[in-house]
């Protein structure tokens, strides 16, 4: 920075060429469209580098192990229990019943007999339980799984609830017409409150079914759960106290000595009711053990704590544990082990019920966004084609009800797409650009629906819809995507998708200015900038597509000015529409466009002289630079058009200025080459720049010395046999040296170079020139062996010296003067000298 204020304030020229170089590398240090890009090396040589230390991942233990352990450990109560019962139910009707029902004494014939249809209740009642359970995970918070706190909340409404056993008012039709439609939407529901939102459906809830049209809350079957629960409770209750009751004391009646029917009885009695007993305490033991994990260990809220899933994760909880049960209980003890959190949302989600859809997606969307079981969640999900297609088909759905669900796959396909391999997948399913378009809707029309007597009623009004959320999410796939170079191809030839992007792209001047601007808008236009920014900068056939019909927009070009204009605010914004420019101007017609678009140079050259822009924000004015430089090349208006702005002499002083000297130097010497014959005039002030020019020349490296080495070739045009002399004396450098010194760089990069691939081409131009205005040079140039040089570059052309600029690896603009042309020129004049007036 004091080297650059001392410069402003002193017109000399006492530059530090090697340190203000290397500071212009540091700015400039990625690859701009000026460089081939080799990336394939740089590739290999990190991959090289990683392999030396290798990372082992770190593998993390999923939180629902303990549900699932926790419902092996609950299923062998289970099964014991169920076994010893079933043991018990065959030794009283195939022994007791079955062989002593008459010689029973008449206490013992009702307790067994009362034992067992208790039992019998009992286990129609587990039977069923875990049924009614599962469904009673949707509404009821703690039913089945909290029975004892559920129930003690809702004891206190329970006369309150007998009322409406008795009230024969509730009815389930209404004029006919919920009869197919039993909940609607209203139009107060907040539509980001899906739990309190009933959604309009043709079928029934599982959990709000009357059974009977009598006694709402006892017969609905949400609550039949827990009425099982409490029968099985008092069920062993009673099993445990009638067993205890007759073991304690053993009055199984008399037997005479001569009554051998009876003799056996006693210890038959005792066996059964040993039986009961077990078998009831086994299952209150099961229950005790399910009350005390669940309700004082808080069991569910911690694997939901880990999981990441949130307040609404416990619904998942309930219904991914009973789920978990019900196969241990029902199929092997092992069964559940198998089930994962991951497992259980994609099953949701391919459910035809809103209810599972959303529970599902739900538990996808925060584990892909997990920073634990994100990687492990998105490979489960890429591989399972099915599963993506639902995800891109839920894009498409408008109904406000299914807002969340809506977001939440966006929101997994947003991380989905970050992998390349699932981003193919994602943009090769059919239709699935088309879905991804409609997340970029901003419509404010209200839904209005007809019901079946021709009443219409408003259900939904958009304004409350999220399409500002819908909107960025549809953009981050969108750019995600467009990482591959055929899902850029794909984007394009969706049918009004680029004119959907380039709308977002608009930012009003209100936007960019108000420092209380929501940030949501502003990361909504820098998306689009960002996604513009990459279609336009793809490379190959479907590259120069893109560009034509991204520039062809009309409101393209004046979206980028007017972000140029007012977005001093927003230098991100600023430096992605400039790209976007950049990589535009690489077709004839787009420089054109951009060039005729009324301030958009000018804009350009605001930013890129603006020397109150702070130090972090450089970056955007080397890219207002490189835009100007692309520009102007292979451009006669756009060249006409910067005249027009009288900024030769400010670009001629921003050569010494370390920040801006690569960039001008490119500007200038385009100026100088495509302006034509009849601008000599209005170009001879860029003669003032030589000696600054020659010392970066002596002084610099690689960009620094190529652009210089570049610009020199042409400026000197400028200058007269007797202004060269003095150009020398000004810079302190004689011509010998610059000969010594264009034979070293010709030399030194024996072969074409990545990072300067046009130096050879620019060292060989100056030569010619030197040796056409002083035939001196043309001994100076054969002492220093520049013929056996030149004769070296021959054999070692290659084709990245042929262009001006480089699309990745492609070469584009080509050199309408090949190398070997040049060579050749410069051998005929070191061999003949007397040509050289000929050949001028």
């Amino acid at each position: 920075m004091d080297v650059r204020k001392s410069v402003e304030s002193d017109g000399s020229v006492h530059l530090q060429i090697i340190e203000n170089s290397r500071l212009s590398e540091t700015y400039g240090s990625s690859n701009t469209i000026f460089e081939l890009e080799n990336r394939a090396i740089e590739k290999r040589d990190s991959s090289t580098a990683d392999s030396v230390a290798p990372t082992t991942p770190t593998t993390i233990r999923a939180p629902e192990k303990k549900l699932t352990l926790f419902a092996l450990r609950l299923a062998v109560l289970e099964k014991a229990a169920t076994g010893l019962g079933t043991l018990g139910f065959i030794w009283a009707t195939v022994v007791l019943l079955g062989g002593f029902a008459i010689t029973l004494d008449k206490t013992d014939f009702w307790f067994i007999t009362t034992i067992l249809l208790i039992e019998g209740t009992r286990i129609f009642s587990r039977s069923h339980e875990l049924e009614w359970q599962h469904e009673a995970t949707w509404s009821i918070t703690g039913a089945g799984m909290n029975s004892f706190r559920a129930l003690r909340d809702s004891s206190h409404n329970f006369f309150g609830y007998l009322k409406e056993i008795f009230n024969p008012l509730f009815t389930v039709t209404k004029k006919g017409r919920q009869s197919r439609e039993v909940t609607m939407t209203t139009a107060q529901a907040s539509p980001g409150n899906w739990d309190q939102r009933k959604t309009p459906t043709r079928a029934w809830t599982n959990s709000d079914v009357p059974l009977l049209p009598y006694g709402r809350w006892v017969f609905l079957s949400r609550n039949i759960s827990q009425i099982l629960y409490w029968l099985q409770i008092l069920s062993a209750t009673a099993c445990v106290v009638l067993s205890l009751m007759k073991l304690i004391k053993h009055n199984y009646g008399e037997v005479s000595k001569g009554d051998t029917d009876k003799r056996n009885r006693k210890s038959a009695l005792t066996i059964f009711y040993s039986l009961a007993l077990a078998e009831a305490l086994l299952f209150l033991m099961e229950k005790a053990y399910w009350e005390w994990k669940v309700r004082f260990c808080k069991l569910l809220e911690d694997v939901n704590s880990e999981c990441g899933l949130g307040p609404s994760g416990m619904v998942s909880m309930r219904r991914f544990f009973y789920d978990a049960y019900s196969r241990c209980v029902n199929g092997s003890i092992f069964d559940g082990l198998k089930m994962d959190m991951v497992a259980f949302g994609m099953d949701l989600l391919a459910s035809n019920s809103t209810d599972e859809q959303l529970i599902g997606a739900r538990i996808l969307r925060q584990l892909s966004a997990s920073e634990q079981f994100s990687d492990d969640t998105l490979q489960k999900i890429g591989i399972n084609i099915s599963l993506i297609e639902r995800l891109v088909e839920m894009l498409s759905w408008k109904n406000p009800q299914e807002e969340e669900i809506r977001q939440s796959a966006a929101e997994i396909l947003s991380k989905l797409a970050g992998k390349k391999q699932n981003s193919l997948r994602v943009a090769g399913i059919p239709g699935a650009m088309e879905s991804i378009s409609s997340l970029l809707e901003t419509n404010r029309i209200s839904i209005a629906a007809t019901d079946e007597i021709g009443e219409k009623r408003i259900i939904f009004d958009h304004r409350h819809y999220g399409f500002w959320t819908f909107n960025q999410l549809g953009l981050l796939i969108l750019k995600k995507l467009a990482h591959d170079h055929d899902n850029c191809g794909k984007i394009g030839n969706t049918r009004g998708l680029l004119p959907k992007i380039i709308d977002f792209t608009h930012a009003e001047e209100r936007l960019l200015k108000d420092e209380n601007v929501a940030p949501s808008q502003i990361m909504t236009v820098k998306r689009s900038l960002q996604l513009v920014k990459m279609l336009a900068s793809t490379t190959g056939t479907t590259g120069e597509h893109l560009r034509r019909e991204i520039s062809e927009i009309v409101f393209t070009i004046s979206n980028i000015r007017d972000i140029l204009k007012n977005g001093e605010k927003h230098p991100m914004l600023q430096k992605l529409a400039i790209e976007i420019l950049t990589s535009l101007a690489q077709e004839e017609d787009a420089t054109e466009r951009i060039g005729g678009t009324g301030g958009v140079l000018k804009e350009l050259f605001n930013i890129f002289f603006n020397h109150q822009m702070p130090e972090s924000q450089y970056h955007v004015r080397i890219a207002a630079g490189e835009a100007l430089a692309m520009l102007a090349l292979e451009s006669r208006n756009n060249c006409h058009q910067i005249l027009k702005l009288q900024v030769l002499e400010r670009l001629v002083g921003a050569l010494e200025v370390p920040l801006l000297r690569i960039n001008t130097a490119r500007i200038l010497r385009n100026l100088c080459t495509y302006s034509g014959s009849d601008r000599f005039n209005q170009l001879k002030g860029v003669a003032a720049a030589a000696p600054t020019i020659l010392k970066a020349i002596m002084l610099g490296e690689n960009k620094l010395q190529e652009v210089m080495v570049g610009l020199a070739a042409h400026v000197l045009k400028y200058v007269t046999s007797e202004e060269s002399t003095i150009m020398f004396e000004e810079a302190g450098i004689k011509e010998a040296d610059l000969a010594n010194k264009l034979v070293e760089i010709l030399r030194k990069y024996e072969k074409p170079a990545i990072k300067v691939p046009r130096i050879r081409r620019f060292a060989i131009e100056l030569a010619i020139w030197m040796m056409l205005n002083n035939r001196e040079d043309v001994r100076i140039f054969k002492d220093r062996g520049m013929e056996e040089e030149l004769e070296g570059v021959l054999e070692t052309t290659a084709e990245i010296e042929s262009f001006n600029i480089f699309s990745g690896t492609v070469g584009l603009s080509r050199h309408s003067t090949t190398i070997h042309s040049l060579v050749e020129t410069a051998l005929e004049l070191l061999r003949d000298g007397e040509n050289q007036a000929a050949w001028h």
